[in-house]
């Protein structure tokens, strides 16, 4: 097991501690380590052995399926002779309706078997609702801060690239236009140059920032149309409609980017929150009808519903599997996340492991890498005291163009112009400068890192959890039910049945009147009172 790194405002949850202390067993069931490394096959292999257990699971229910589909088909002619002459027996001192006793407990059994097992499909419907609402909620919160951090990046991109901008545009436009005006002076042309050079040396610090390395690569300066060399700072938009940064190296690697992830997410987790919320109307709908066609007595209803039931049952093991895979990988990651991202190539590809270590734990006794004197590094990284180097330039410019301000401009007042309009570019970049130098320290990305995993192995692990216990829950149900549905529904008397009791019903007026009450009444009172009149005709016949 890998030692787990720090990481502040954030401690693996118990559900991940216990997930994750899971033994893994590969193909040959040989133990393996519990290192998050999705791209190993050994790795995949504890997955499959996971999942194989609902499986196995699965083939069990089958099994206890068939085993009473079996004893309902083969024993069933036993059991209907035997209840055929219980019911002569019985029909001696009855009055013809109703099952035996014995047959009637049966029946009275298998009914609520079925009513208790969609009583538990019902529970699980309820625990699935809700965990799938916990998922959801965990994967907004990861995309949320997916964007979030995206929309800092961008920033930071489009500050850098405006900056170069500004810099290349007073380079070839008011300084180029102020050495030629100070030809004739020498003292006024070398501070010209000093000017032009620290600010080429700025435009070389910030460009191996490779954030704006794509930007510059674009055109950079090709704009002749930003009048007078001016830029503008820069304007915050919405993280959800900033630009999806996709850098070629540098602060993360060019196969990531988290606007990419991001709305890659968020497609997979409505496709994911849809087919579960189907998933549960499907149960919900075979569980009310089976009640309705309990309470109906209607057998084609059962019938169809035993159908459907056998679709949920190989739905819930199946996802079951899933769940139970994505909790076991994900409890991986989240018990040691910095490990993975420090060592995944995806995301360390060409960057400082310094790098990725500062804004991933953001340790306050930590100096940013960007500000600090460091040993050799990769090319993607800052050259040596970056910001600082480039603070000292600008501060060296303006010192340079006060010079010029106050002893040039009488000798030579046509330089006013592009003297004012290189201090408006140098005041712009301070400003862009300032904000870049706030959006690079770590407490802004490492609170978007922070916010992200809270909700990946919080909310996203608790949900998952809660719909593995639906999908448990309510494969139990329906196997249940399949072991239950058709006892009941041999048992509801058939159309012919019916109708011959109907017709028996109406042919023997004696089964129909011997024991209405109104008849008794009637024929009590007729033998009490005679009528004379009809005694006397009898008489006379």
């Amino acid at each position: 097991m890998a030692t787990m790194t720090t990481v502040p405002s954030y401690n693996p949850s118990l559900w991940v501690r216990m997930c994750h202390a899971l033994p893994r067993l590969d193909f040959s069931m040989q133990m393996r380590d519990n290192v998050f490394v999705p791209d190993s096959w050994e790795y995949q292999q504890t997955l499959l052995v996971l999942s194989s257990l609902s499986a196995i699971a699965l083939v069990i229910s089958l099994l206890v399926v068939l085993s009473f589909l079996i004893h309902y088909c083969c024993c069933h002619r036993g059991d209907r002779n035997e209840g055929s002459e219980e019911e002569e027996e019985d029909d001696d001192g009855s009055t013809g309706h109703g099952y035996s006793g014995k047959k009637g407990r049966s029946i009275c059994c298998v009914t609520w078997v079925a009513v208790a097992a969609v009583t538990l499909c019902c529970v699980a419907i309820g625990i699935g609702f809700y965990g799938n609402s916990e998922a959801n909620d965990g994967m907004y919160q990861l995309t949320s801060s997916l964007l979030t951090a995206n929309y800092t990046l961008a920033s930071i991109d489009l500050l850098i690239s405006d900056t170069i901008t500004g810099l290349q545009l007073s380079i070839s436009g008011p300084l180029a236009s102020m050495e030629e005006l100070f030809t004739g002076s020498k003292p006024f042309l070398v501070s010209t140059r000093n000017c032009r050079r620290l600010s080429e040396n700025v435009i070389n610090l910030l460009s191996s920032i490779s954030l704006a390395r794509s930007s510059v690569d674009t055109g950079l300066g090709n704009d002749s149309s930003i009048s007078g060399a001016s830029i503008t700072p820069l304007t915050p938009v919405p993280p959800s409609v900033a630009p999806t940064v996709v850098p070629n190296s540098g602060l993360m690697a060019s196969p990531f980017s988290p606007g990419w992830a991001a709305n890659t997410l968020m497609v997979n987790e409505d496709y994911r929150w849809l087919s579960y919320v189907l998933l549960l109307l499907l149960d919900l709908i075979v569980c009310l009808f089976i009640l309705l066609g309990l309470a109906k007595q209607a057998r084609w209803l059962l019938i169809l519903m035993t159908v459907l039931a056998w679709l949920a049952l190989f739905l819930s093991w199946g996802s079951l599997g899933l769940e139970t895979a994505t909790v076991v990988a994900l409890s991986d990651f989240c018990s040691d996340p910095n490990a993975f991202v420090l060592n995944s190539t995806q995301f360390n590809s060409g960057t400082s492991s310094d790098v990725l270590d500062y804004y991933l734990t953001c340790n306050r006794r930590m100096n940013s890498p960007f500000q600090q004197v460091m040993p050799p590094l990769p090319v993607s990284v800052l050259h040596l005291q970056l910001l600082t180097q480039s603070q000292r330039a600008l501060s060296n410019i303006h010192t340079h163009l006060s010079s010029l301000d106050r002893n040039a401009l009488t000798q030579f007042p046509k330089a006013e112009k592009s003297l004012r309009d290189v201090q408006q570019i140098l005041n712009s970049t301070e400003g862009n400068f300032h904000q870049l130098v706030a959006l690079l320290n770590c407490r802004g990305l490492n609170k978007d890192y922070i916010d992200s995993l809270k909700g990946l192995c919080y909310d996203g692990m608790e949900g998952l959890l809660y719909l593995s216990l639906y999908s448990f829950l309510s494969a139990l149900a329906f196997t249940a039910i399949l072991c239950s549905l058709p006892g009941a529904w041999r048992s509801f008397p058939s159309e012919s049945e019916e109708y011959e009791d109907s017709d028996s019903e109406s042919e023997d007026p004696f089964t129909s009147h011997q024991y209405s009450p109104s008849m008794l009444t009637g024929y009590g009172g007729s033998q009490s009172h005679p009528n004379p009149a009809h005694s006397r005709n009898l008489y006379s016949r």
